[in-house]
């Protein structure tokens, strides 16, 4: 084939797969609605098989179930016949997922899922098979032709029951009330569970960590007090009750020292005269991917945090996020 060919085939294919997708948008109905519901009221566990390429689009929808509230796993007809039935109950629901509808491995399931009084949603190519007409809930996943050019491989037929799935799995999720929380709860050790979990609190320095100097501190013992700290650089200036009222770092004291020729007056002169007021702060509760926004959009490597009542309770750095994998 010429290079040409080659692009005209791979745009015929995605045509093919794009025009079967529109056209089953076009097809939802009740019946739709319906499988959502039966998903979203069931006791059970919702159960998803199939063999082959539907096996495997098969895997992800019930994976995609699990990570969206709804409990769910894969089983393999042929580990089913072999003991794994046992594991579906009356309260169940089994999806079945089948292009032509009539594979032997799956229709063999069917009296057993039945005599459990398992409910059944079928995502089949053709309505009028035999797993079609036996599913409580069919959901017409046909197609007017694979992308294969033989015909033969499930191309388009995949596609649009991959989608199926997905759009069964989200309408259900938001049926739900679903949340990004929830969400992140099942995924707590990804990135997905960090942005939404992790709070300014989790990753801030605190305590001894969150270097501070008093109103009444000169230049030259915030310095020190910046220099010592494990997080150096900056430092926090507060009253004697605890509140935030300046923030002074180590760029500001460049800045400083190009102003103003004697050293000795800088390093004496008080440190709330030379503080940036009102800073900029962030609370313990904010997300910390909230924060990083904040600090990305105004060019911060520091930010303060300050808890309800203004006190300055800890700082967060810049690197502090990278190294949690959110900037």
């Amino acid at each position: 084939m010429t290079e040409e060919q080659i692009l005209r085939q791979a745009q015929e294919t995605l045509d093919i797969e794009a025009q079967a997708l529109a056209t089953l948008g076009a097809r939802l109905d009740d019946r739709f609605v319906q499988a959502v519901n039966m998903l979203l009221h069931t006791e059970g566990r919702v159960v998803v098989t199939g063999v082959g390429k539907s096996g495997a689009v098969a895997r992800k929808l019930a994976g995609t179930l699990a990570s969206t509230g709804t409990p769910a796993f894969f089983m393999h007809p042929t580990d089913a016949v072999h003991g794994d039935l046992g594991m579906v109950g009356s309260a169940d629901v089994v999806i079945i997922l089948s292009n032509s509808g009539e594979t032997d491995e799956v229709l063999q399931l069917l009296p057993f899922i039945k005599r459990c009084g398992g409910s059944i949603i079928a995502l089949c190519g053709n309505a009028s098979s035999t797993l079609g007409a036996e599913a409580d809930i069919t959901l017409d996943a046909s197609v007017e032709r694979e992308a294969c050019p033989l015909g033969l491989a499930p191309t388009a037929s995949t596609t649009v029951a991959m989608a199926l799935g997905d759009a069964l799995a989200v309408a259900t999720m938001a049926a739900r009330g679903f949340t990004a929380e929830d969400y992140a709860a099942s995924h707590p050790s990804g990135i997905l569970g960090r942005r939404v979990l992790m709070r300014v609190g989790d990753i801030m320095h605190a305590g001894a960590d969150n270097p501070t100097v008093p109103l009444t501190a000169t230049v030259l013992e915030a310095l020190l007090t910046m220099t010592q700290a494990s997080l150096r650089g900056v430092v926090s200036i507060i009253d004697e009750e605890g509140q935030l009222c300046g923030f002074f770092t180590d760029g500001d004291f460049r800045r400083l020292m190009q102003q103003i020729e004697d050293r000795n007056e800088i390093m004496a002169q008080p440190v709330s005269e030379v503080m940036t007021r009102n800073p900029t702060t962030c609370p313990p509760r904010m997300l910390a991917v909230e924060a990083a926004r904040i600090m990305q959009q105004h060019e911060f490597d520091n930010l303060p945090v300050a808890d309800e009542q203004g006190r300055a309770v800890g700082i967060i750095d810049i690197q502090d996020l990278v190294r949690a994998g959110l900037v």
